[in-house]
């Protein structure tokens, strides 16, 4: 019969290396959006319960661990595994609002970790064009619908989303998801567009001494 001495060992197994980096990761991340990189190695082991040497065994220094949380958080895997996951035979409106609050969250968690980190890397190219693939197959029972393809709407909802991600833009008015989920399907009229023919243009404007349109 096993001790209860033997049970405690038994519980108090040491974390598998990746393991024990992963959750070390978990705990600088809220360290880092506070603090920045101006947080010390005492937090860091505070935050994870942990001594101080132990971070310094998994990652050799401290700025090595730091770089490896801002890539863990900047990891778009997570929001792709999320988008995949939007059933394609929900009604259209459910569908884009949680595109639009998962690419939002995305956005805002992105500018949180820059404005107190700095740029770590150059946006990677087939990011965007991933994102638009799989939002297309989800808005694809849709497509005779929509007015445009749904890879080209997957890069509305991703302008509306990128923008209203910036508290500096919004100007103090704040759109909650449901806001430009319904700008998204309805615009802001709610009826057909009519194709648009400028009467005058601004090369006639200036020729006329009118003030151009900006």
């Amino acid at each position: 019969m096993e001790t209860e001495l033997e049970t405690t060992r038994s519980r108090a197994q040491p974390l598998p290396p990746e393991d024990r980096k992963a959750m070390i990761i978990a705990a600088v991340i809220p360290l880092l959006i506070e603090h920045g990189r101006g947080v010390t190695s005492r937090q860091i082991a505070d935050a994870a319960g942990i001594a101080e040497g132990t971070i310094f065994r998994a990652f050799g220094d401290k700025e090595t661990l730091v770089q490896a949380a801002i890539e863990t958080y900047l990891d778009p895997e997570p929001l792709r595994a999320a988008l995949r996951a939007i059933d394609p035979s929900l009604p259209l409106e459910h569908k884009v609002r949680a595109i639009v609050y998962l690419l939002r969250e995305r956005f805002q968690n992105v500018m949180r970790i820059m404005a107190v980190v700095g740029h770590e890397r150059p946006p990677i190219p087939h990011e965007r064009t991933e994102f638009a693939a799989i939002i297309a197959r989800i808005l694809a029972p849709e497509a005779d619908e929509l007015n445009w393809p749904p890879d080209r709407v997957a890069h509305i909802l991703r302008l509306i989303s990128f923008s209203s991600a910036f508290p500096a833009l919004n100007d103090g008015i704040e759109f909650s998801v449901d806001d430009l989920a319904r700008i998204a399907l309805v615009g802001v009229a709610g009826r057909p567009f009519a194709t648009y023919t400028p009467m005058t243009t601004a090369a006639d404007a200036a020729d006329q001494g009118e003030p151009g349109c900006f």
